[in-house]
């Protein structure tokens, strides 16, 4: 088999940050790392399934929703990854600076009831409200 992209970069070489992965039939793959690759310090299963939770919330109520795919969480707890048309790095900045913003002012989690969610008992809002805090700061200072 081919070796995907994604396998193909050295992770010890990641840093933290926004970065473009790449760009396939029009669809553009952004790297929100949150976390640097293999440092220890990884991002705790509860706080991830409440960010993919409140941020996918978001964005899907942004004015750019009809140009966002996906967002997810990365298997290796570092980050996520966002799928999106027709934007640019400073676009998507802008976006993810809102929205993550905005998810910072949340009371609850959405989707957390036991019909809304497949694991609704394994959230962590305060974990999930840390984490976007230190990514938004880290987006500021890009």
């Amino acid at each position: 088999m081919e070796r995907i992209p994604s396998f193909s970069k050295n992770h010890d070489e990641l840093s933290t940050g926004l970065h473009l992965c790449g760009i396939s039939h029009d669809v553009t793959t952004w790297d929100l790392r949150f976390k640097r690759p293999n440092g220890g310090d990884y991002l705790a299963v509860p706080a991830i399934h409440t960010i993919e939770h409140l941020i996918a919330t978001v964005l899907r109520n942004s004015e750019k929703k009809d140009c966002v795919i996906y967002f997810g969480p990365m298997g290796c707890r570092t980050g996520f990854y966002l799928l999106t048309v027709d934007l640019d790095y400073e676009e998507v900045k802008k976006l993810l600076s809102d929205c993550f913003s905005l998810a910072l002012t949340f009371d609850s989690v959405p989707g957390n009831k036991r019909e809304e969610c497949g694991n609704y008992l394994e959230h962590d809002l305060d974990g999930a409200k840390r984490e976007c805090a230190q990514y938004l700061n880290l987006l500021k200072n890009l």
